[in-house]
């Protein structure tokens, strides 16, 4: 009887026990390319489990469900765990909503939990990863790794430095990529490097070898001294790894999957140009120069004018300096310059011909100097200025006023006036024409203005109306604007056939703007599934979603990997069809 008695206890208290239920998270912040794992944890047998919807996320595993029961010291516990491993998708702060579960005819939820995402991280491995079995034998540890490779870490201000980003892999399958976060390269002049068709080469990274793939190429010449930070560039790459199965055949199984990888941040430290023996006039120029001053010719007759050509020609920041402007006499009419640059951009740095050209006009007859010019650089080879400088250039004008005799004749004109001419301006003879006088009174004027008002008021009436009306019809509005964005940027896709990447941003904004007129949603509210969900809400053609989804998400790819003028026609076409089907389904 005592036994159960004390049984009977037992059970009243495990009755009485507080349901608890609730959310935890392996880390509140994370990188772009980690994952974490979220544990919902009930210490009662709950029923009809909801998840929530995990914005901002991908899951890469689970649900998991775990299930314990224990007796220690004649007390028992009870422990339910739904798991799941988690991705971010993008940068920023993000809450995961409330989970729920029901249990004796009661719901009871979790907390949200806040999620900050950074930028990407270096990590050796992710501890969540478990694509590839563990103590799987015959087959080498796969590599997938994206290095930011920086031609030289402590340059001088001006110095053009390299970035070019390498996506090394080994016993891997890489089926595409896009890019999460672009590098940013602030305090950088900054110019990209067309890299026409990615290729495969053979490498080593950290000792071993395997494959790898230039990415982007990017010159830059930094714009301030000190300690330069270049953030990274992240990317989401698609990948088919090799499982411990094989087929019947005795093919090895390839398993699909995701893996986010960054290049980490950079630190460059820029080092200041020498102020002490930094010459006069010195305007920035820091590289390998010639400079010339060029007159078209030294001799001329009255009306004529030459061009005198000042240039600078050689290796370094070509588009990032002035050159000097000449000093010329009075009597040298001189215009402003017509500035030609023949530059082009390599690995290596800028490199070509700049140009100034004057063109001067001579006023008077005689002989006139253009005074010496001087440009300055910092060369990088020896650390140091150098000038160079220029010959005088001597112009002799052989006719027309001296410029003695012109002054002498303008003051004189200015003084005297002959007594013939002091009356010139006077008319001797007044012509008088008689005036017409018409009554107003009784004219289309008058009656025009008589009933005007009456015209008029109603339709400022009507106007103002229709303009309330106009202005309180958010949504409308709203609409009516995403529309015209989408119309615009088809048609500036359309004029960026030749410029694949322009071509590519236009258009996905294009599909956005189309997606906020019809769906009536913001940019936050574009993922994947909710826009699918919307479309098919709206008696939308699945087969129609699902090219609409695929295409949005080929945009930013396509705009990093290889494409011809073909299936860039092919898109926009693909693009006008699809917008026109969803236009007709959408109800």
């Amino acid at each position: 009887m005592k036994r159960y008695l004390i049984l009977l206890l037992f059970t009243f208290q495990g009755l009485m026990a507080q349901v608890q239920f609730e959310a935890r998270v392996s880390k509140n912040t994370l990188g772009l390319n980690e994952r974490f794992r979220i544990d919902f944890i009930m210490n009662v047998d709950g029923d009809n489990f909801d998840q929530p919807s995990f914005d901002g996320f991908r899951v890469v595993g689970g649900p998991s469900q775990q299930v314990s029961q224990s007796w220690v010291n004649g007390r028992s516990s009870f422990q339910k765990i739904y798991s799941y491993i988690l991705q971010p998708n993008q940068k920023g702060t993000f809450s995961i909503k409330q989970a729920a579960i029901e249990y004796n005819g009661q719901i009871y939820k979790t907390q949200p939990i806040k999620i900050v995402v950074t930028n990407a991280v270096a990590q050796e491995r992710d501890p969540y990863d478990n694509s590839r079995p563990q103590g799987q034998q015959g087959i080498p540890n796969e590599t997938i790794n994206l290095v930011a490779e920086i031609s030289k870490t402590n340059p001088y201000l001006n110095e053009p430095i390299t970035v070019v980003y390498k996506l090394y892999f080994n016993n891997i399958n890489v089926t595409g990529f896009k890019e999460l976060a672009k590098p940013k390269y602030n305090d950088f002049w900054n110019q990209n490097i067309d890299i026409k068709q990615l290729s495969i080469a053979e490498g080593t990274f950290q000792g071993q070898r395997c494959y790898y793939v230039i990415l982007k190429k990017t010159i830059l010449y930094p714009q301030k001294s000190g300690r330069l930070t270049i953030e990274p560039l992240s990317l989401d790459i698609g990948v088919e790894l090799p499982s411990n199965r094989r087929d019947m055949y005795g093919q090895m199984i390839l398993t699909v999957d995701n893996r986010v990888v960054s290049a980490g941040a950079k630190t460059i430290n820029v080092k200041a140009l020498p102020e002490a023996t930094k010459p006069e006039g010195f305007s920035g120029a820091v590289g390998k120069f010639n400079f010339t001053v060029t007159p078209s010719k030294t001799t001329l007759k009255s009306g004529e004018s030459l061009d005198l050509i000042v240039s600078a020609s050689g290796n370094g920041n070509m588009k990032l300096f002035t050159l000097p402007k000449p000093v010329v006499p009075n009597a040298l009419e001189m215009y402003d310059p017509v500035h030609d640059e023949q530059v082009t951009t390599s690995l290596s740095g800028m490199s070509g011909k700049i140009t100034d050209k004057y063109s001067i006009v001579p006023q008077y007859k005689g002989k006139y100097a253009i005074k010496p010019m001087q440009f300055s650089y910092f060369d990088l080879s020896t650390g140091s200025y150098k000038t160079i400088t220029s010959q005088e250039i001597m112009v002799d004008v052989l006719d027309g006023p001296m410029q003695a005799e012109a002054n002498a004749t303008a003051n004189a004109s200015k003084n005297v006036i002959s007594k013939t001419e002091q009356f010139k301006y006077i008319k001797p003879k007044t012509t008088l024409v008689a005036i017409a006088k018409n009554d107003f009174y009784g004219s289309n004027l008058y009656y025009l203005l008589l009933f005007a008002p009456f015209v008029i008021l109603p339709i400022i009436v009507l106007a103002k109306k229709r303009k309330e009306a106009i202005d309180g019809d958010i949504t409308g509005n709203r609409i009516r604007m995403n529309n015209k964005l989408a119309k615009k940027y088809l048609s500036q896709a359309k004029k960026q056939l030749n410029n694949k990447e322009a071509f590519y941003i236009a258009l996905e904004k294009a599909m956005h703007n189309f997606l906020k007129a019809k769906l009536h949603i913001e940019t936050s509210e574009m993922s994947k599934n909710n826009i699918q969900e919307l479309l098919l809400s709206r008696n939308a053609n699945p087969e129609s979603v699902q090219n609409f989804i695929n295409l949005t998400e080929n945009c930013e790819f396509a705009r990093y990997a290889p494409a011809s003028s073909a299936s860039i026609q092919q898109d926009y076409d693909k693009a006008v069809l699809i917008i026109s089907e969803l236009e007709k389904q959408i109800v």
